[in-house]
């Protein structure tokens, strides 16, 4: 067993190349091989986004507060709310964040494969996320 004590990651500032607007990145756990789960905390303040992007494995985002978009590629901007859970299939094309007046926070889980858990694509134009 191992118990991994809140602050023990520090937060980190999601990177512009994979992010528009201040996102904030708690690391919550990353599993030791041969296990391939990781998973972190993310906040987005209003009108911040991911890039578009896919996961090997697919991924699980867990709304936990605010309010937030989610896309994939050829849907509905759709709306998602606290409580909500969001599977996005393995090579999935998506993006997630905040409203434009609303911040949001969700739980992303993934898994690696061959040590990899993201491949980032382009960025989220505004014109693709003001719907």
């Amino acid at each position: 067993m191992q118990i991994t004590r809140a602050g023990t990651h520090p937060s980190g500032k999601g990177p512009a190349e994979y992010f528009t607007g201040a996102v904030r990145i708690d690391p919550l756990f990353d599993a030791a091989d041969p296990a391939r789960v990781a998973g972190a905390s993310v906040t987005f303040e209003p009108g911040a986004r991911t890039a578009w992007h896919t996961h090997p494995l697919g991924q699980t985002i867990i709304v936990t507060a605010g309010l937030g978009w989610a896309q994939r590629d050829g849907g509905a901007v759709e709306e998602i709310r606290p409580g909500d859970v969001v599977w996005f299939p393995p090579g999935e094309k998506h993006w997630h964040g905040a409203t434009p007046t609303t911040a949001m926070t969700h739980i992303a889980i993934q898994e690696k494969l061959d040590g990899k858990a993201v491949t980032w694509l382009e960025q989220v134009s505004d014109e693709q996320y003001r719907r």
